[in-house]
């Protein structure tokens, strides 16, 4: 299925080949391979098993960056309310400050409104790459690993914190307009 399309970028669902891609285009940029292809290969059968919607984008033909969608997520911050989470997105370095990103969140956005009126993304902290590996997963008093559910139905723990089971994984919810 096709998600987007413009004169540079193509956004579409996930291809068995694009695994090896990103998996390489990852490794070169210097992050640890363990485990990367078979997120990949895990995220593909998560997507024929009708469980994930997982987006890839071209930039010029070329793979460069990809994000899942989650329309019922069992695990992360919000998980049992009902609301989609977008989880694995990035865009390889080569490709960034091109507005992939933004297309790719845009698409997958747009996707999780189709399930419900807010998305949650959930993200790691890692030194494993991604913008995200630069922000501390520690709370002002210092306890780590804090999720801070940051909006959602009345009575749905809203503003409320949860303990992640891993320290170094935090949800941030948002409203979606149009939703």
């Amino acid at each position: 299925m096709i998600y987007y399309q413009d004169n540079e970028v193509l956004i579409r669902n996930l291809q068995e080949g694009d695994a090896q891609v990103i998996t390489d285009g990852e490794i070169a940029q210097g992050w640890n391979s363990e485990g990367r292809l078979d997120k990949y290969l895990m995220r593909l059968k998560d997507q024929a098993e009708g469980r994930a919607i997982v987006m890839a984008a071209e930039y010029r033909g070329e793979v460069a960056g990809y994000i899942c969608v989650y329309p019922d997520s069992k695990q992360g911050a919000f998980a049992g309310l009902g609301y989609p989470e977008i989880v694995d997105f990035g865009v390889l370095e080569k490709y960034q400050k091109r507005g992939i990103g933004s297309r790719l969140m845009d698409a997958a956005e747009r996707t999780a409104a189709e399930y419900a009126d807010t998305v949650y993304l959930g993200v790691g902290l890692h030194s494993g790459g991604g913008q995200m590996g630069r922000v501390p997963d520690t709370d002002e008093d210092g306890s780590a690993g804090m999720v801070r559910q940051s909006c959602g139905k009345k009575g749905s723990g809203a503003g409320e914190r949860r303990r992640a089971a891993d320290p170094g994984i935090f949800g941030a919810g948002r409203l979606l307009h149009g939703a």
